[in-house]
C-alpha cells in the first residue's frame, strides 16, 4: 500500500495549519479531510452538518479542490462515487434524515468498491438534539451485502484525527467509510492540536501496473482489494451495482456472484483486527466496566472516576470504531470483569452486539437515554451503582 506524508500533497502548506487551535467541532472534521488529502465535496445541506459543507466550500478551493452542492443527498453520494474511481479522495456529509436519503448510493458505493467517506452528525429525528440513534443504520441501511467500517470520535480533537484514519481505511480496503458524528461534538468548540503535515501518514489507493489490455478491475486475492486504474490512460472499466465478474461486466452465474460477495464482506471480517481500535481507561484492577463510544465516552470515565470514590472499581472500554464489531476486546472484557454497562444514547441497540460477543460469560446492563441529551456522568453513575447491587 503506497504510504505517504501530509507533506507531499499538492498545495500541502494551505492543507495543513499547523498548531493550536480553538475550533468548532464541524470545522476540525473539515480540516482533517483536508490534512488527509480530499479534493471533492458534493453535498447538500443539513442541519447540524451545514458547518461542514460550509468551511469545505470556502477550503477547497484554497488547496485546488472541487465543492459540489447536489439537489439532493442520493444525487451527492453518486457524485462522491464518480469523483471516487475517477481517483479523487472524496467526502460527504449529512445528518441522519439526510443518510437515510443516500442508501441505495451508498449501497452502489459497497458494491463497486468505491473510497468514500461519509460524515453522519447524528441528531434526533428531525430536531438537532443528541442522538446515537443511527448506529445500526451505518450498518445495515444499504440494500445487498456488504462489510460496514464506522468510525466514533468523542472529542473535536478526533473529529479531526478519526477523518484522517477514515480517509486512510477508505483507500487501503476500498470501501466507505462512516464518520459517525453526533450533535454533541460537531457543533462544540475545543482545543484542537493539528501536527505537521510531514507528522501525517497517509495511505493511497494502489493503482493497477497491467497494461489496459491485461487489466481485470475486480480481480484481486481471496480477501483482497483490485487495484484501481488511472484515468485517462486507456483502461476501460464497468462499475455496475449488479453482481459482476472479474472484468466488471454484469454475471449472474452463481459462482460469480458467490465469489464478489465473498470478498466483498471478507475484505472487511478477516481484517478486523487491523480496523478496530478500542482504548482502556481505570481497566487494570476493574471488576466492572462501562463500553462506551463517541459523546458517552467522556462522561463515563467521570462516572467510573465517581464510583472508584464510593469504592466500585469501575473502568471504561472505549470504542473508536463500532463496525467493524472490535468482538476480540470485547470478549476479552467478557471474561476479565463481573458485568458490563452499555451506555448509549438511544434506547438500546449496540448492547446487542456486546451481549452477543460476551457469550453469557457477564451480565451486560444497558444504560440508555434517548430524550435528546446526552448522559451526564451523575446518570451513567446512578444506573452504574445500582446495577452493581443488583443480583
Amino acid at each position: 500500500m503506497p504510504i505517504i506524508h501530509a507533506n507531499e500533497l499538492p498545495m500541502w502548506e494551505k492543507r495543513v495549519d499547523s498548531g493550536v487551535h480553538f475550533m468548532l467541532g464541524n470545522y476540525a472534521l473539515v480540516e482533517g479531510a483536508l490534512s488527509a488529502g480530499c479534493d471533492f465535496f458534493g453535498g447538500y445541506p443539513i442541519t447540524p452538518a451545514n458547518e461542514i459543507s460550509e468551511r469545505m466550500s470556502q477550503r477547497l478551493p484554497q488547496v485546488g479542490g472541487k465543492f459540489m452542492q447536489g439537489e439532493d443527498e442520493l444525487c451527492s453520494i453518486y457524485a462522491c462515487a464518480g469523483a471516487a474511481l475517477a481517483g479523487g479522495k472524496v467526502m460527504t456529509a449529512t445528518a441522519s434524515a439526510g443518510y437515510n436519503y443516500m442508501q441505495e448510493g451508498l449501497g452502489y458505493c459497497y458494491t463497486v468498491e468505491a473510497p468514500v467517506v461519509v460524515a453522519d452528525v447524528q441528531r434526533c429525528r428531525g430536531e438537532n438534539y443528541a442522538s446515537q440513534a443511527d448506529v445500526y443504520q451505518m450498518r445495515y441501511g444499504a440494500s445487498g451485502d456488504y462489510e460496514a467500517i464506522v468510525v466514533c470520535p468523542s472529542s473535536v480533537q478526533e473529529l479531526y484525527d478519526y477523518a484522517i484514519w477514515a480517509f486512510n481505511l477508505a483507500e487501503k480496503y476500498r470501501n466507505p467509510v462512516i464518520i459517525m458524528s453526533e450533535t454533541t461534538i460537531a457543533l462544540m468548540r475545543e482545543r484542537l492540536d493539528i501536527p505537521k503535515a510531514e507528522n501525517i501518514e497517509l495511505f493511497n489507493r494502489k493503482y493497477t501496473t497491467l497494461p489496459p489490455d491485461k487489466y481485470r478491475p475486480f480481480a484481486a486475492p481471496e480477501f483482497g482489494c483490485p487495484d484501481m486504474a488511472p484515468l485517462a490512460k486507456g483502461y476501460h472499466t464497468i462499475y455496475s451495482l449488479n453482481p459482476h465478474n472479474e472484468e466488471g461486466s454484469i454475471d449472474w452465474d452463481p459462482d460469480e456472484f458467490e465469489r464478489l460477495y465473498h470478498r466483498v464482506c471478507g475484505k472487511i471480517r478477516e481484517n478486523a483486527d487491523d480496523i478496530c481500535r478500542t482504548e482502556k481507561f481505570m481497566m487494570d484492577d476493574a471488576d466492572c466496566a462501562i463500553v462506551a463510544y463517541g459523546s458517552e465516552v467522556r462522561p463515563s470515565i467521570e462516572a467510573a472516576q465517581m464510583a472508584r470514590e464510593k469504592g466500585v472499581k469501575l473502568g471504561v472500554l472505549k470504542l473508536c470504531n463500532v463496525w467493524p464489531v472490535p468482538e476480540k476486546a470485547l470478549r476479552e472484557l467478557a471474561v476479565s470483569v463481573g458485568k458490563i454497562f452499555a451506555v448509549e444514547m438511544n434506547n438500546g441497540k449496540y448492547v446487542n452486539e456486546i451481549a452477543r460477543c460476551a457469550e453469557g460469560k457477564c451480565p451486560v446492563l444497558p444504560v440508555t437515554k434517548n430524550r435528546g441529551l446526552a448522559h451526564t456522568s451523575r446518570e451513567i453513575f446512578e444506573a452504574v451503582m445500582e446495577g452493581v447491587k443488583a443480583k
